[in-house]
């Protein structure tokens, strides 16, 4: 099915150039220059990866409610304030404040092997062991319905340890991740309701590291809150191998992280207003928090830094777009979601029209493509812009796509979400870790999908998405 909607697409969209008179053609070839243009300046400036520098390593890591999220909220307000821009402001919104606390403690302890070492991170939004810490007998299973099979007179009093990996067959890591992060997610109230002590879940990574990645996990009202922990892969690799040869050994650790109130903090916005059409909004955006492990670099430094890159490369080229840009700096991806939701909820309020939504949450590496959610007409009047795009290497176009911050606009009128797509091979190297630094990234890379995406959001701006697609070049 997916390949027919696919193919329908296709030849939708060559029909409409097919129609085209040759005067668009001159248009065209125009578009096309413009985007070489931003190309040129995004490829030649180090603007975007200074403030890349100065987001990570002057202000570092910023998980929601903390001294140094509210600090990347004034930053972000002054940079984009410099720009120039028609608007810049801050909307509220309050978030949740997890501490971490203490580094975390963790090893294995067996009769036959001895004490073992290993590194974890607390879950996000996970609650503490105590200040002693806890030790259980650990059970390992690979998904819920083992879980289940077990019971509570097999798991009652134990630590469950999470051990699916990575699906490495998958080209798109991302749907890897997709496989596997419900354990995360899920594990701490599965394996409560069946009387645990406590949770251990492989890390979200393709690679065998000894690196923890953390993550957030939920609880549900009326069940037990239990500790809830991200093993590295190496360190799981370990613990099922020690388990195969000592059933009864023991898995120590001690967490003091806690939830505290939650802040008020703010989703930073700038604008450049429309010429002809400034009611249509298309947003372009990342999320300012982080993780409070490592610089937030690839998660999402990058998303946001190129986001304000898209503002300048159009004050840079004197080019005012039709329809209205914002660049929104989201808060509380993380470990919460309450930026997103808080745009959502006061676009509908206001009863602002969205024509298009584009996130970059997926790292800042080398440029493929743009996923798109939106209707028939939407994808095909994308894909009329094809010739445009791909001489950059933005080859992949595809259907489904968009981002968590944006996602809560969905339904609000056509708006279409489209996700940034850049290679995504090392992304799960970083993910969530201490390792996800500044250092990490290629100015280049970065700087290509911040003009992959002014390239996008500036045809959106001329000709939008709706219509039968020949508007696209005409």
């Amino acid at each position: 099915m997916l390949l027919k909607h696919k193919l329908r697409a296709w030849v939708a969209g060559a029909a409409m150039l097919a129609a085209l008179p040759a005067t668009a053609q001159q248009n065209h070839a125009t578009d096309s220059v413009t985007i070489r243009k931003f190309y040129d300046n995004a490829l030649t400036s180090y603007e975007s990866y200074e403030n890349l520098r100065y987001l990570t390593k002057n202000i570092g890591a910023r998980l929601s409610g903390s001294p140094q999220a509210a600090a990347a909220v004034e930053w972000s307000r002054q940079v984009m304030e410099k720009m120039g821009l028609d608007r810049v402001y801050l909307q509220e919104v309050m978030v949740p404040y997890w501490v971490r606390g203490d580094k975390e403690v963790a090893r294995i302890l067996s009769g036959r092997n001895g004490g073992v070492d290993v590194n974890i991170l607390a879950l996000g939004s996970s609650v503490g062991t105590g200040a002693q810490g806890l030790s259980a007998q650990v059970i390992e299973v690979k998904n819920f319905e083992e879980l289940e099979k077990l019971g509570k007179k097999k798991v009652k009093g134990k630590i469950v340890f999470f051990n699916r990996p990575f699906d490495n067959t998958h080209v798109n890591t991302g749907s890897a991740y997709g496989g596997a992060v419900d354990q995360r997610g899920g594990g701490p109230v599965a394996a409560a309701k069946l009387g645990a002590v406590a949770v251990l879940v492989r890390s979200m990574t393709n690679d065998i590291q000894d690196v923890a990645h953390t993550g957030n996990t939920r609880y549900e009202e009326g069940v037990e809150k239990i500790p809830a922990a991200a093993i590295s892969t190496k360190g799981a690799e370990q613990l099922s191998a020690l388990l195969k040869d000592d059933a009864d050994l023991k898995f120590y650790m001690r967490m003091t992280c806690e939830t505290r109130p939650d802040v008020l903090s703010y989703n930073v916005i700038g604008e450049i207003k429309g010429s002809e059409k400034p009611d249509e909004i298309i947003v372009v955006g990342g999320h300012l928090d982080s993780w409070d492990v490592g610089e937030g670099a690839h998660d999402d430094g990058t998303g946001c830094v190129q986001s304000i890159e898209v503002l300048r490369l159009f004050k840079e080229q004197g080019i005012r777009p039709k329809r209205t840009i914002r660049a929104v700096m989201f808060m509380n991806e993380e470990n919460g979601l309450r930026g997103g939701r808080k745009y959502a909820e006061e676009a509908k309020a206001k009863g602002e029209k969205h024509v298009a939504a584009l996130e970059s949450d997926a790292g800042g590496f080398t440029p493929r493509g743009f996923g798109i959610d939106g209707n028939d007409s939407q994808y095909a009047k994308v894909l009329t812009w094809k010739s445009l795009l791909t001489p950059y290497g933005l080859h992949d176009l595809a259907r489904g796509g968009g981002g968590a911050d944006i996602g809560p606009l969905k339904g609000q009128g056509t708006v279409a979400l489209i996700g940034f797509k850049p290679d995504s091979q090392r992304y799960f190297d970083y993910h969530h870790t201490h390792i996800d630094t500044f250092e990490t990234v290629n100015r280049r890379e970065m700087q290509l999908g911040a003009a992959s995406m002014a390239a996008l959001v500036y045809l959106i701006s001329e000709y939008g998405l709706d219509g039968n697609g020949a508007e696209a070049v005409k």
